[in-house]
């Protein structure tokens, strides 16, 4: 448990601070406790602690740096800094329901660790809950980061296509009224979804598409879509030892809209839910599919391998074209898909590259607003013709290595049909090293985003 419900006698408040508001406590203070202030040095540096002991050499409060611009990590590496206490901590300052709710999902997200194969032992402060703070969104968001966390963190040997259609039965029910469907292997072809076919057939791990649904059908339609390949050799086209090290992050797309959709459905938003995942290892064997190859679609295009470690995008285009066929009112999809847009943006800023400037406005917003914040890039026109093909309706990749990121939102554009609001997030969903409430090793990074933006506009007013 994280969160006490009250604070007691012997819970310990911290108080934040900055260096003026340091200056400004002191003067209230008595001799003793400024002469003990000023002995340690402690002078409100962004991070620093200081405890003060009362009479008997207990701990009474504790003083904690803050930077003047709080965000929402600010708080993150207190659960661990400040140790055990059976009486908790409380925040000792008034917040508004803003501040108050963002410290406490910056302390849940401190006590975050990936221990399914090694256990840490570590033991978190608890925090009483603020006043102001909104129980229910640090609830449903600290568990939607912590199962993209998990779901990205886990080896590929235990996070296969099949066991990420089990975590998608796992989350339906955990919702009342959520269905779940999923076609497996040679069913694909049966039922017309070819291209994920296609990119999953080398791999003995059969290809899948799974199928979420929730909600009232008659509420807005809001269909997510999330690439899952979940390891990526590269296929045919190889790629180098060091490049596959992260791999088995190449399904963080599906681990983010499956997050996103738990925010949804735990804030019951009025909105009729679709998830989509297609669900792949891009292997190599004799069967895998191959550079020069022409593949169909499930929306009839053919298109011509130019090299078969660009696969995320065939998968999405079959999900993307299913997703149009109902017209919903807004389709976002995650995507691990370009190291193009990480050499643009880097590790922290996923890409989004959207056909609506609103939503996309809408957007970059909402991730200024919950400190989840999104970069945009173009979706460039002119460069949808580096996607010709000479024996196909287009190729899967460029004939350079010219706005990779770009040209990839270009491909997917082709299977969104005109006048549905689409955003695209491209998004590395890992953190490369670790900072306070934020491990190395997986991500959730533009999930709050979206989810900030959806329920703003779709949420009950």
């Amino acid at each position: 448990m994280l969160f006490l419900n009250k604070k007691t006698a012997e819970t310990i408040p911290v108080t934040p601070l900055d260096k003026a508001d340091l200056q400004k406590w002191l003067k209230k203070q008595n001799r003793a406790r400024r002469n003990w202030v000023a002995a340690t040095g402690f002078t409100a540096a962004t991070g620093t602690l200081l405890a003060l002991p009362d009479k008997n050499g207990a701990v009474e409060r504790v003083l904690f740096g803050v930077p003047e611009d709080g965000t929402l990590y600010s708080y993150a590496a207190l659960p661990a800094r400040l140790g055990k206490n059976a009486a908790g901590y409380y925040i000792d300052k008034n917040l508004n329901n803003a501040d108050a709710t963002q410290i406490c999902i910056g302390w849940a997200l401190g006590c975050y660790r990936f221990d399914r194969y090694k256990k840490s032992g570590k033991a978190y402060a608890q925090l009483v809950w603020p006043e102001n703070a909104d129980k229910k969104t640090v609830e449903a968001t600290t568990a939607a980061v912590a199962l993209v966390r998990d779901l990205v963190n886990t080896p590929s040997n235990d996070m296969g296509p099949a066991e990420l259609a089990a975590a998608a039965k796992k989350l339906a029910g955990a919702f009342k009224k959520t269905r779940v469907s999923v076609i497996t292997g040679e069913e694909l072809l049966k039922k017309n979804w070819p291209a994920v076919y296609e990119v999953g057939k080398g791999s003995p791990r059969k290809p899948r598409l799974i199928d979420l649904r929730w909600g009232d059908p008659k509420h807005p339609r809001v269909t997510l879509v999330g690439k899952g390949v979940c390891f990526d050799s590269g296929g045919l086209d190889i790629k180098p030892e060091s490049a596959m090290l992260t791999m088995k992050k190449d399904m963080a797309g599906a681990a983010h809209v499956f997050g996103l959709a738990r925010m949804i459905m735990a804030h019951n938003l009025p909105v009729n839910l679709r998830v989509l995942v297609p669900a792949v290892e891009n292997a190599t064997d004799g069967n895998s599919y191959r550079p020069g190859d022409i593949i169909k679609t499930r929306k009839g295009l053919t298109i011509e391998i130019g090299n078969t470690d660009a696969e995320g995008r065939l998968i999405l285009a079959d999900a993307l074209e299913e997703a149009s066929r109902e017209n919903p009112a807004l389709i976002v999809d995650f995507a691990t898909l370009t190291g193009a847009a990480r050499v643009a943006l880097g590790p922290d800023l996923p890409a989004l590259f959207c056909n609506d400037d609103a939503t996309a406005e809408a957007l970059l917003s909402s991730g200024q607003r919950v400190g989840d914040p999104l970069w945009r890039l173009p979706l460039w026109q002119p460069y949808a013709l580096f996607l010709d093909s000479k024996i196909a309706d287009c190729n899967n990749v460029g004939p350079n290595s010219f706005a990779g990121a770009s040209v990839a939102a270009l491909f997917l554009e082709k299977f969104v049909s005109k006048g549905i609001p689409w955003a695209h997030i491209d998004t590395f969903a890992w953190n490369p090293s670790a900072k306070p409430g934020r491990p190395a090793g997986g991500e959730a990074l533009g999930m709050r985003a979206a989810f900030d933006m959806i329920r703003k506009k779709f949420g009950r007013k």
